[in-house]
């Protein structure tokens, strides 16, 4: 194993790939500034440049390129509420209401060192139990992965406001409902696709992330008038200090510690991958934090942000683990690197770390240089990047509009895709005027298809029987946890009313 390290170190501080980082970075963070492009569309541009490399160079270019698409899709989010890639929705929930609030640096400078600190804690874990932790992936079945997501369900109640749990979990009930759109997972027939062959393969999470942040905020933004009032504009002067204080410091660090090891270890798991780890981790989060803090989240908390930009970079590399060590791609993104892997004539599995230990070890350590890159990039361009909120509301409103729908058509090329982001958008800002939480309907959405396939192989391998959610024992105790869980704000509640009793017959007394 250290012979391996020394090898790939010996890879990784080659001039040329050292300069293969920083041009990915650099790539990676422009594409995912970029609403609707994110690192799919970032690391399929740069395959075609890649043939002509070694495999070390090309591989370690390609994951420059991920988790920079990744740490720059926090910029578009912040400032105007467009997610630059599906990881980063979450990122929008406290970071734009943080931009709004004249702190746009302070936010952004915020996403960078939490990124930074998670995919460096990832880089971390990964050089060290990236061959452990294949096991531990390989041992998870359908019934855990069930499991998983109902527990992930039960973080509901943290996207919800005060008094608008109800309307959360209606929102989340919709989102699974719209997550059934599209082939059966089981038997191939096609379901509510009103015989529209657009359908079969359902709706896009990009879609509806886009439809739902960042145009129906450019409906309520028009609606509300903002864009007629000079006094509405962002003053580049009292966008705030980019600087932490020691006691905002003090106040994030155990959020980003915590999401930091938690989304590296759902990115381990195959098929997780960023988006799902930024919405569980944001979930953890609430649920931990104090209630004074709790009324914060969703109107600018610092540990709203800092946990899933925490989470989804340190998911990124996470990713690698069973891509590398099993040949299993987590996402999209690593299913297309594993291509690029096989097209190099390497097999990534068990004997990558022993077959080719410069491309294994040389991945891992570029991820370190990687993320240190990513933050000397971006910490000084960050008072330029701000200044996109002083562009006037009739500029930025149509500049939105552009990218929103041009990043989500080229994903697909069907103009049918923007024809339903429109429907998407006037039913979303319907709901918004009715005070519905957009976020619960993208945790049903995103969880809904995994949970389904799931529950369809455990009930498949059990003879149509729910006994397998007590057969294993990882099953049942994240089951007891999603309880658990669902309970906690029940139980807030009760305690909150018997102190409220118990305060007014003190006083009556």
């Amino acid at each position: 194993m250290f012979d391996g390290m020394m090898t790939g170190l010996s890879t990784a501080i080659m001039p040329f790939n050292l300069m293969m980082v920083v041009v990915g970075c650099f790539a990676g963070t422009f594409i995912g500034m970029l609403p609707g492009l994110g690192p799919i569309s970032a690391i399929a541009l740069m395959i075609p440049i890649t043939y002509g490399l070694d495999p070390s160079s090309g591989i370690i270019l390609m994951a420059g390129v991920y988790y920079g698409a990744v740490f720059g899709g926090s910029t578009s989010s912040i400032l105007i509420n467009a997610p630059g890639c599906s990881s980063t929705v979450v990122t929008a929930f406290d970071g734009f209401p943080l931009a709004q609030k004249n702190q746009a640096g302070k936010a952004l400078a915020l996403a960078a060192y939490s990124s930074f600190t998670g995919g460096t804690i990832g880089a971390i874990i990964l050089l060290f139990a990236a061959p452990a932790l294949a096991k531990v992936s390989l041992s998870f079945q359908s019934s855990d992965y069930f499991a998983l997501m109902i527990l992930g369900l039960t973080a509901v109640a943290a996207f919800s406001g005060k008094g608008q749990v109800l309307k959360a979990l209606m929102m989340t009930v919709f989102g699974l409902m719209i997550s059934t759109v599209g082939n059966d997972v089981m038997t191939g027939v096609p379901r509510f696709t009103f015989d529209n062959v657009d359908l079969i393969d359902g709706i896009s999470f990009l879609l509806l992330a886009m439809a739902t942040f960042a145009l129906t905020e450019v409906v309520m933004t028009v609606l509300r008038g903002e864009h007629r009032h000079e006094d509405a504009q962002m003053d580049m002067n009292n966008l705030g200090s980019m600087k932490l204080s020691k006691e905002e410091v003090k106040h994030v660090a155990p959020t980003v510690a915590r999401s930091s090891v938690f989304g590296f270890l759902v990115g381990v798991l195959p098929g997780a991958g960023a988006t799902i780890a930024s919405f569980l981790s944001y979930g953890m989060e609430r649920n931990l934090a104090p209630k004074e803090e709790k009324e914060k989240f969703g109107k600018g908390a610092l540990r709203g942000l800092a946990a899933p930009e925490s989470a989804n970079n340190a998911a990124s590399t996470g990713s690698f683990v069973p891509l590398l060590t099993l040949g299993i791609p987590g996402s999209g993104t690593t299913a297309i690197m594993l291509g690029a892997l096989i097209a190099y004539g390497i097999q990534p599995g068990p004997r990558l770390f022993i077959d080719n230990p410069d491309v294994f070890w040389s991945v891992i350590i570029s991820m370190y240089f990687g993320n240190l890159v990513l933050l000397i990039l971006n910490l000084p361009l960050i008072p330029y990047i701000s200044r996109l909120l002083v562009i006037p509301r009739p500029i930025l409103i149509p500049l939105i509009l552009f990218f929103s729908i041009t990043g989500v058509y080229l994903v697909s090329f069907n103009a049918f895709d923007i024809q339903m982001m429109v429907l998407i958008t006037v039913i979303a800002t319907f709901l918004k005027l009715l005070n519905f939480p957009m976020a619960p309907m993208l945790l049903g959405f995103i969880l809904g298809d995994i949970l389904e396939k799931n529950l369809s192989r455990s009930l498949t391998l059990s003879d149509g029987s729910f006994a397998f959610l007590v057969e294993r024992p990882m099953t049942l105790t994240i089951m007891v946890l999603a309880v658990l869980a669902l309970l906690m704000p029940l139980f807030s509640t009760w305690r909150d009313k018997r102190k409220a009793v118990a305060k007014g017959q003190t006083q009556q007394v």
